[in-house]
């Protein structure tokens, strides 16, 4: 029902204000005040329709903070179904990023827009490219479930244009000669299990997560199965919920493996080729430690400036785009890429090494070795 009711200003004259009452799904009387009458007439229309329909509740749906309504989902959807990185990736990009800036906005006021003027205003800012669509990534993520959850109707941030994903620089993978130099400068200070890890990461092309994840019962006689990863002590899917994917199991990489499994001598063929030093599976500290105090003095003993593990992932490809043989699509099967990504990747490895001298991996690894 719509009550009209007469209202001063300042300066004396009157105007007229229209409020329309209701009664909600519990029986409490609800009001809402209108300067237009059609407005009044519209959403009164909107209280029938959704009376008989049994959608009162929609009324309320989004009246929420943006900031109140992420605790929600932080509680409900983030923590119980993504992983502790991502966990403080997206915790990151929330505080430094959109609290500061929509934390107060009303959920269902969040417009495209709206969000539209936030991309400018982090920009301004002087906010990076990547920490931007990375805050885009979390917003998306939030709005999406507040959809589900039928508080808004749709979500705005899937309208907003984020900045795209570039390579500043193209990758540069390390040639046999400079993985063998590393594995030496290893082998004199640390020890075999230290120089195989990067044989696998080089020679084999895996992440450095799902490498750490492999047990003895993934190395085969010809490829290695790749089927798990881990993430700070805690085994997981393959990325993106790819399924298990087999890699060419190259005679070097071989030996190798031999090499270390005699020296080991794994009670079963479930335990891990590269445990963590109390034993179990690798945490990120046992990464990070492995990385500052053991590869990264080799690669530099190498001569090799600014050096990554993950960068050694780029040498496996190399070494098959130099065979010749394989195709695109091949090569992304055994890195676990798209081929598009792929292909985006290593265009410039391809064209360099079109009119290279064809050798298979075996014989590019063996005449570094």
């Amino acid at each position: 029902m719509i009550h009209k009711r007469e209202r001063k200003r300042r300066d004396g004259k009157t105007y007229a204000v229209y409020r329309v009452r209701w009664y909600d799904a519990d029986g409490r009387e609800r009001s809402r005040t209108f300067d237009a009458l059609a407005d009044a007439k519209a959403f009164e229309g909107k209280v029938r329709t959704l009376k008989r329909s049994d959608g009162l509740s929609q009324l309320d749906a989004g009246s929420e903070t943006f900031a109140d309504f992420a605790a929600e989902w932080w509680e409900l959807y983030a923590k119980p179904n993504l992983e502790k990185a991502t966990l403080k990736n997206y915790a990151s990009m929330f505080n430094g990023h959109l609290l500061p800036r929509i934390g107060d906005v009303r959920l269902r006021d969040l417009s495209v827009p709206l969000l539209m003027r936030l991309r400018a205003d982090l920009e301004a800012d002087g906010v990076g490219r990547e920490a931007i669509r990375k805050s885009f990534a979390v917003l998306q993520s939030i709005l999406q479930r507040a959809v589900e959850w039928e508080r808004i109707p749709s979500n705005p941030a899937r309208a907003v244009r984020k900045p795209p994903m570039r390579r500043d620089r193209a990758i540069t993978p390390l040639p046999p000669a400079k993985i063998e130099e590393i594995r030496r400068a290893i082998l004199e200070k640390h020890t075999v299990k230290d120089a195989t890890l990067v044989s696998v990461l080089a020679y084999a092309g895996l992440r450095p997560q799902e490498a750490v994840a492999l047990q003895w019962r993934h190395v085969r006689q010809n490829t290695l199965l790749v089927e798990q990863a881990l993430a700070d002590g805690t085994f997981k899917g393959q990325k993106t919920g790819k399924p298990p994917r087999t890699v060419k199991l190259l005679g070097p990489l071989r030996e190798d493996l031999a090499a270390w499994r005699a020296e080991q001598q794994p009670a079963s063929d479930t335990d891990l080729l590269f445990p963590g030093s109390d034993g179990t599976a690798w945490r990120e500290y046992d990464w990070r430690n492995w990385r500052r105090r053991v590869f990264m003095p080799a690669a530099r003993a190498a001569g090799v400036a600014n050096p990554r593990p993950y960068d050694l992932r780029h040498s496996f490809a190399s070494l098959l785009i130099h065979e010749g043989r394989f195709s695109i699509v091949e090569i992304a099967a055994q890195l676990g890429h798209d081929p598009n990504t792929c292909l985006s990747t290593y265009a410039h490895v391809i064209a360099e090494l079109q009119e290279a001298p064809r050798l298979t991996a075996e014989q590019q690894i063996a005449l570094a070795r």
